[in-house]
């Protein structure tokens, strides 16, 4: 058992499946309708990526994992999502931020991980990124639209920085366990800056300089939010332990 291999593949699933969670919130609530079926859209597209990865961790696993046991059955510290992934919606100009974030972080991942080595890997990730491709354009048109809007919307875009940059370091700081992808992490930090320059200079909006960066997520050690998150997340399989429809 390729313990590497298999705990690279749950942070891979538990990034996508706790920001599907939080972005899934806004089903019912967003700002427009048309804008409210995109979130939602986005949140369906991280779930089904992340079973495709908790399907193929429960294969390495192997033991009766299932992809259900490992969403469900698994407590904060074993999560090992990013910690920009848990934070909280906020208001619209946050949510879109943190996509826009992490959508950036995704694209330049999967297309690295789309010539893994790992044939299961590679063919995740090349179908994912397709909508990646996607979440990275809707996400960044918001952040342009907000950061050079009205003075409200820009100021919630620069209140929607200062609460989040402080969770992007840790993107590109390697946990152990992700040298089995085949490439450095680290080094996608200079791409993923040159894009955020991009749309933040077209958002007439300042990057941040010298801010503490927030890391632990991948090792397990989380913000208080994961918690709530998988209480709402694990309640109908923890309270009906095998329940099914």
């Amino acid at each position: 058992m390729n313990s590497s291999l298999i705990d690279y593949t749950l942070h891979l699933a538990d990034n996508a499946l706790i920001i599907a969670q939080r972005n899934a919130e806004w089903c019912g609530h967003g700002p427009i309708l048309e804008q409210d079926i995109a979130i939602t859209n986005i949140s369906l597209d991280q779930l089904g990526q992340s079973r495709n990865f908790y399907q193929y961790a429960a294969k390495l696993i192997g033991n009766n994992a299932t992809e259900d046991s490992l969403a469900y059955l698994r407590t904060e510290r074993e999560f090992k999502n990013s910690l920009l992934a848990e934070q909280p919606n906020g208001d619209w100009a946050q949510t879109v931020l943190r996509q826009f974030f992490f959508s950036a972080y995704q694209f330049l991942l999967y297309e690295k991980l789309q010539h893994s080595n790992d044939e299961q890997l590679a063919a995740i990730a090349a179908k994912a990124l397709k909508e990646v491709t996607y979440h990275q354009r809707w996400s960044s048109e918001w952040v342009i639209r907000l950061g050079d809007g009205t003075e409200e919307s820009r100021q919630r875009m620069l209140n929607a920085i200062d609460e989040l940059w402080r969770y992007t370091g840790e993107l590109f700081v390697a946990a152990g366990y992700e040298a089995v992808s085949g490439f450095d992490i680290a080094l996608l930090k200079e791409d993923w800056m040159k894009k955020v320059n991009a749309v933040f200079e077209e958002a007439t909006l300042p990057i941040p300089e010298k801010v503490f960066i927030q890391t632990g997520g991948k090792t397990g050690t989380h913000t208080e939010h994961l918690g709530y998150i998988l209480t709402e997340l694990q309640y109908l399989q923890r309270t009906y332990p095998n329940a099914e429809w």
